[in-house]
């Protein structure tokens, strides 16, 4: 967990003091994985992940660099996304208890709920693409080389676009018309397991209680990138 809080944390928040302690917790985070890959490359063949990267013949000889960004995916993609959506989930299910109740009442609206929480929490809030070529866009230039930002958390609040962007509605239609993960070539490749986790959850949940009560201040993450979550206190209704 704080190799996780590491790669998304910045000074002066309770982690770490400044830039080169961040650096330097990052470097020993690296090291760890490294020395996992190293082992797993010596050994025969085995369905863990770190394995499967270690045997594979697309990974070649990885630069410190490719490390870090492999790292960095595995951290923040294959938790942070996930965690604070079960997060943010349990943060809308408090705001908007009479969603829950149409859940409640209708299980198969578990299905469009699941893509409306993603939407809705939307966990990693933008991503920067470099442009290949120029482009005109709503009358701005983007020149080939030029550095854009895309705000997924815009995106997914756009009126324009989406009905009612700030609601959290578990029957919304073309729930799965959001940008939480991405477009095209670049898009999640682990979309299909977060939702099923996100599933799991809620089909769990409902199982077993009757409704959740946020208790106590919310803190987010202090991060333009991961919309999350630090403290989330909450009471469960049996």
């Amino acid at each position: 967990m704080l190799g996780i809080k590491i790669v998304t944390t910045r000074p002066g928040f309770g982690l770490v003091d400044s830039w080169e302690q961040r650096t330097n917790e990052l470097m020993e985070c690296l090291a760890y994985f490294q020395e996992l890959y190293n082992e797993r490359k010596k050994l025969p063949p085995k369905t863990d992940l770190i394995s499967m990267l270690a045997h594979s013949p697309e990974m070649g000889e990885l630069s410190g660099t490719d490390f870090i960004g492999i790292l960095v995916l595995l951290l923040v993609g294959g938790n942070d996304t996930t965690r604070n959506s079960m997060s943010g989930s349990i943060l809308a299910a408090h705001l908007h208890p009479q969603e829950i109740d149409k859940v409640k009442a209708n299980r198969a609206l578990i299905s469009s709920m699941v893509p409306e929480i993603v939407r809705w929490q939307t966990p990693i809030a933008h991503m920067r693409r470099t442009a290949i070529e120029d482009v005109e866009f709503r009358g701005q230039l983007i020149r080939k080389g030029d550095k854009v930002a895309m705000w997924y958390l815009s995106g997914n609040r756009d009126e324009e676009v989406i009905d009612r962007p700030m609601d959290f509605i578990v029957d919304r239609p073309r729930a799965r018309h959001h940008l939480s993960f991405g477009f095209g070539i670049h898009r999640c490749l682990g979309n299909r397991l977060a939702e099923m986790q996100l599933r799991i959850l809620w089909e769990e949940f409902l199982n077993r209680f009757s409704g959740v009560d946020v208790v106590g201040d919310v803190k987010r993450v202090p991060s333009n990138l991961v919309h999350g979550y630090d403290e989330l206190p909450v009471q469960l209704r049996r």
